[in-house]
């Protein structure tokens, strides 16, 4: 008698924890990125400049942005996004040394629009000052729904940071919200009441001591950034002082702001944090921001890839062996979102996707095989499939995240999905292209991986993986990549016996071209069977048990 065996999946309490991806949020963010207005599509940023002084009574801040962007089509009209709370005081033009140029200006929603008075051309440079102040949106729940986080050490310290990741930066100073401008440089000036120690991203410049009982401090981020990257983390930290060396042969900085109370914890994770590095770097190749630190701030959220200052709030909660799931997963963002940005939110995928693939890779290595195999069969079962994990359109944040029509409940499939897509076509085209593929998606060439000075970092988009994909592996991929990303429906394997006959079939949504291989088991051996034209018949010994994809390569309805 045939008979059909079902692999047992069990789960791991470390990849159980990245399932934090799909959950009630109760909440709505608001929304970041999505159709690129022309206003802001005219201009380019080159940097920005931003000086911030909380009052943490109040829970309000005072700040100036200063953005030098180059102009790209002609304007007259230069349009910032800032969130609605905020009151903006003025605006002005700076010219070269002369006296600024006071501009007008009106609040539209949750946008500035500033006119310049005269159209500037295409290839001149603008440099636009803005000071505003208010109370910034409390973030109801970060890091998934951001704002300011607002708390106390256990002696009753301030203890607050920012976190925007699904909101964007605008919700705390001026920005151009969108993915695909990145400042080239950015400088960071945080003014806070001593004892207080502001970490931020980049370098320490330096530390102004103030006549008035406050302490500014001096940043400088030499790399290119995402805005919603870019942190302030107050409280009374006592800093740990680090280095691991690189696979590039220099050495890294690593810094980590830590309460006071929990310094004597802090070296384990650090020492953690060089395990993972060595992971990462071995795959995937050298740590992208040398140039300035592995940086490291305990916060009062659960965490945030916030470049090269990554937000820590797990508590030193290690697994039983002896690992950080939080501080592995926002560590690989410094790969898989910083280094390596998508140039609109609809290739969120390559931030979240490759990262959880990454996650789940580590069981692999420091688990086994079999680890990796029932850890990614088990994030199977949280898929929605409602929605493409790479559309083609702009996409919003909460549009890629979270699900209609309330968007306040996540759908975790441009996380585990991701994976999973990343884990079938590891199948299908081999480990040495597969891994070859991720290393050249995150340094197209070798040269860059030298590189420190920030044009290691780009934009990149799904139809760039597939291309990789396809010169690693010398196979055409379009079919993949439009079934799995491109629409949100699974193919189907139907099975069926007739004699001593197996016949598998594929049922491909909207009758898609699926020529995906599949394994058997048949009597304890499993070979691969080539399906070119969607389908294989396959002879059985007589009562031979066979079990289908033992090992759930293939992302396919369950």
């Amino acid at each position: 008698m045939l008979r059909q065996l079902f692999v047992s999946v069990f789960a791991f309490s470390l990849l159980s924890n990245f399932a934090y991806a799909q959950r009630e949020l109760g909440a709505r963010p608001t929304d970041s990125g999505g159709v690129l207005m022309a206003e802001q599509a005219a201009y380019d940023v080159k940097s920005y400049d931003l000086a911030v002084r909380p009052n943490i009574e109040e829970q309000s801040i005072k700040g100036v942005l200063t953005v030098n962007a180059l102009i790209v089509k002609p304007i007259d009209k230069f349009v910032l996004d800032l969130d609605y709370p905020f009151t903006v005081e003025s605006v002005q033009l700076l010219t070269n040394g002369a006296n600024p140029i006071p501009l007008k200006f009106e609040r539209r929603e949750s946008k500035i629009w500033i006119s310049f008075p005269m159209t500037v051309k295409a290839g001149k440079t603008a440099e636009v000052r803005v000071a505003y102040s208010g109370k910034p949106k409390v973030a109801p729940r970060p890091p998934w729904v951001g704002g300011f986080v607002w708390s106390k050490t256990a002696d009753g310290a301030p203890w607050f940071a920012t976190a925007v990741q699904m909101d964007g930066a605008d919700l705390w100073f001026p920005v151009k919200d969108h993915p695909s401008d990145k400042p080239e440089t950015t400088r960071l000036h945080f003014t806070v009441p001593e004892p207080l120690v502001a970490a931020s991203n980049g370098k320490l410049q330096s530390i102004v001591k103030n006549a008035d009982g406050t302490r500014t401090y001096n940043w400088f981020v030499s790399q290119p950034i995402s805005n919603y990257n870019i942190a302030l983390n107050v409280a009374p930290y006592k800093l740990l002082e680090d280095n691991v060396k690189s696979i590039s042969g220099e050495t890294i900085p690593i810094q980590f702001y830590v309460l006071p109370e929990h310094y004597a914890k802090a070296q384990s994770l650090v020492d953690l944090t060089k395990k993972y590095n060595a992971f990462y770097e071995e795959y995937l190749g050298p740590y992208p921001f040398r140039a300035d630190k592995i940086g490291i701030a305990e916060t009062p959220h659960l965490g945030m890839e916030h470049q090269s200052i990554t937000a820590y709030g797990n508590e030193f909660k290690y697994n039983a062996d002896g690992d950080d799931w939080l501080m592995l997963h926002e560590f690989g963002h410094e790969w898989w979102a910083n280094l390596v940005t998508g140039k609109d939110w609809n290739d969120f995928w390559i931030h979240e996707g490759f990262q959880s693939f990454m996650d789940t890779f580590y069981v692999e290595k420091t688990k086994g095989k079999a680890a990796y195999f029932a850890a990614m069969a088990a994030r199977q079962k949280n898929f929605k499939n409602v929605k493409p994990v790479a559309p083609r359109e702009p996409r919003t944040t909460t549009a890629m995240y979270l699900l209609p029509p309330d968007f306040t409940k996540s759908d975790g499939d441009i996380y585990g999905k991701g994976a999973m897509i990343l884990h079938t076509l590891r199948f299908y085209i081999g480990d040495e292209a597969f891994f070859k593929s991720l290393r050249r998606m995150a340094y197209p060439t070798a040269e860059m991986e030298k590189i420190t000075d920030g044009r290691q970092t780009r934009l990149a988009t799904t139809d760039e993986f597939l291309k990789i994909a396809e010169r690693q592996s010398g196979v055409k991929l379009d079919w993949f990549f439009e079934l799995y990303l491109r629409q949100p429906a699974l193919p189907k394997l139907v099975a069926e016996t007739r004699g001593n006959q197996l016949t598998l079939r594929w049922n491909a949504p909207d009758n898609l071209p699926f020529p995906m291989p599949v394994e058997v088991s048949i009597g304890g051996a499993t070979k691969r069977y080539e399906m070119p034209n969607g389908t294989v018949t396959i002879p059985l010994p007589r009562d031979a048990e066979y079990v289908v994809d033992p090992n759930s390569w293939v992302l396919k309805m369950q």
